[in-house]
């Protein structure tokens, strides 16, 4: 007998799921770029690992976010062009295999930009709002982005670009509350209003395509609040200067996934359940400040955040089952949100936290959490339709956890569902009622992660091939009704025609 219920109000839809919302993040820290998706700082232009190249390409990634981050906020951008690169202090993270506070500037913009193209990706380049100035952003955005025969273009053409990239995506500033400059709401409002008047006059009549500027918001809503009555304030009328508004959110900063039990995963789980919350109060805070604009919210760092996951070790942490669950969690919340949300990217891509691919020497293998993302990349482009969820619920110490979760999504001929069970400890039979569904549903395709593995398996460069999705069994009842057993920490998609 089933014990949750899943009903797809397949009438009822939210928005498109931009293909975005499973965007990544790449910073220089620990081993993400160098021995990440470089092989090391000595590298030349052909330095790629092309075997996490080739992983992230298979995947399909739509956007990638660079080169931070706290990073960002101390990097200029000219240290990393051209042939004569300056070695620089990286003021907040060691990175490379030497774990030293350095940067060699070998991966650079058109790096950046060659490895966008590689895997497909649109790019997301992060100016520096903290210790850089608006003529820095705007220069790079004149050097990336214009045709004409201006010096930065062409200078851009000797460095071996010829056209410009049309880089669309530029936050202006990363966590200036914090690591950015500690700066106030207001404060960061009157900087951030000053660089996106000349940033944002680039595509007035230099460019022949639109930017979309991103503010960087915080976890504290009336933070955001603040900033946004202040960002409008102009001498030429209430304006926002901005296209979207992010925020960052990592859980499970008090466990270790391999050294806690089941009571400290749900732990986690509860606080990755808090992203609903979070998306929902600042998407609240821009309906009611920002009348006369359509300012879209982004989630652009995400993820786990383990107690192994240190500043000495490059943020690194074992990549598990449980992290992968997780993922699972927050991109059903972000499909729930497809109406507001824009654009997510996890933290971060190689090597660093909750990543999607870790290396070892020669060796590279996909993490649970790559599994989760490719497993979710038939929502990409879909109609998300109001998914409810009637399931068991587990009272913890810091929230109620429902131990059954899932969204669902529209495409031309076919319905996507994902569900997880959040329960670690025991399986649930779900049943799914598909309502406004035309005919006897068919089940195409049925996959589910994480069957027959703990939640806290370390995957490594021997046993990653074993936690592949397997077959799915999905029984589908004379009324329509499909129903499905999950075992615990599994997630599952199913497509129905």
């Amino acid at each position: 007998m089933a014990d949750a219920d899943v009903t797809v109000h397949g009438e009822s839809p939210v928005d498109r799921i931009e293909p975005a919302l499973h965007g990544h993040f790449a910073e220089h820290l620990g081993r993400c770029i160098y021995d990440g998706v470089y092989h090391d700082e000595s590298a030349d232009g052909e330095g790629y690992r092309e075997d996490v190249v080739s992983a992230l390409a298979d995947l399909e990634m739509p956007v990638l976010r660079w080169p931070g981050g706290c990073f960002a906020d101390d990097y200029h951008w000219e240290d990393g062009v051209g042939d004569d690169r300056p070695r620089r202090r990286n003021l907040f993270w060691a990175q490379g295999r030497e774990e030293v506070p350095e940067e060699p500037n070998t991966f650079g913009t058109h790096e950046f930009l060659d490895l966008c193209e590689r895997v497909g990706a649109e790019p997301y380049l992060a100016a520096n709002v903290g210790s850089g100035d608006p003529q820095e952003a705007t220069d790079w955005v004149e050097y990336c982005n214009y045709g004409g025969d201006t010096e930065l273009a062409d200078r851009r053409r000797a460095n071996g670009r010829e056209e410009p990239s049309e880089v669309q995506y530029w936050g202006l500033g990363n966590e200036n509350w914090g690591c950015g400059g500690r700066m106030s709401p207001e404060s960061y409002a009157r900087e951030y209003r000053r660089f996106a008047t000349y940033v944002g006059t680039t595509s007035s009549h230099l460019l022949d395509h639109d930017l979309e500027l991103i503010a960087c918001g915080f976890s504290d809503h009336e933070w955001n609040r603040r900033f946004m009555e202040e960002v409008s304030k102009s001498a030429w009328g209430a304006s926002f200067p901005l296209d979207h508004l992010t925020l960052h959110h990592y859980y499970g900063r008090t466990m270790s996934v391999v050294e806690d039990g089941p009571e400290s995963y749900d732990q986690m789980l509860v606080e990755a359940l808090e992203m609903d919350d979070h998306v929902s109060r600042i998407a609240a805070t821009i309906d009611a400040t920002a009348t006369t604009r359509d300012i879209g919210v982004i989630i652009d760092e995400w993820g786990t955040w383990h107690t192994e996951a240190v500043p000495e070790g490059g943020l690194e942490q074992p990549g598990t089952p449980l992290d992968g669950l997780s993922a699972g969690v927050v991109l059903d919340i972000f499909n729930h949100h497809a109406d507001v949300m824009t654009m997510g990217n996890i933290a971060q891509t190689v090597n660093v936290l909750q990543c999607l691919l870790e290396t070892d020497g020669d060796d590279a293998w996909v993490r649970p959490t790559y599994r989760v993302f490719d497993l979710y990349a038939p929502h990409q482009g879909n109609d998300a339709v109001q998914t409810s969820v009637d399931a068991p619920v587990r009272e913890t110490e810091h929230g109620d956890l429902p131990l059954v979760g899932g969204s669902a999504s529209l495409g031309a001929d076919e319905t996507y569902l994902t569900l997880t069970n959040r329960d670690t400890r025991g399986s649930h039979t779900v049943e799914v009622d598909l309502v406004g569904h035309e005919g006897s549903p068919t089940v195409t395709d049925a996959a589910v992660l994480f069957a027959d593995h703990d939640p806290d398996a370390v995957v490594d460069a021997d046993n990653a091939a074993d936690f592949a999705a397997d077959d799915l069994d999905v029984g589908v009842d004379t009324d329509g009704t499909l129903s499905v057993d999950l075992e615990p920490g599994t997630v599952a998609g199913i497509t129905v025609e």
